[in-house]
């Protein structure tokens, strides 16, 4: 299951962030407030990023980004993989 981010805006407040684990189906359904207090939390965009390049560094031909690592981080070949 993914885990949704969702948050609730108060004037003045900065917002409260909470993360959920919840069915995909479930994504858009309402949240009750972990706190009890009556917020109201609404599901917000997650933006992350993964990568094994340089930061700033362009993807190599193709779009794919090439490392010299392994998957598990040791130097390539020196896994048996």
């Amino acid at each position: 299951m993914p885990i949704y981010e969702y948050e609730c805006l108060e004037p003045g407040k900065p917002p409260v962030v909470i993360e959920v684990l919840r069915a995909a189906a479930d994504a858009d359904k309402p949240v009750a407030d972990p706190e009890g207090k009556g917020r109201v939390f609404r599901r917000r965009l997650s933006v992350f990023a993964t990568g094994g390049g340089r930061a700033g560094a362009a993807p190599a031909s193709g779009g794919h980004v090439h490392s010299a690592s392994c998957g598990c981080g040791k130097p390539r070949g020196s896994c048996g993989v």
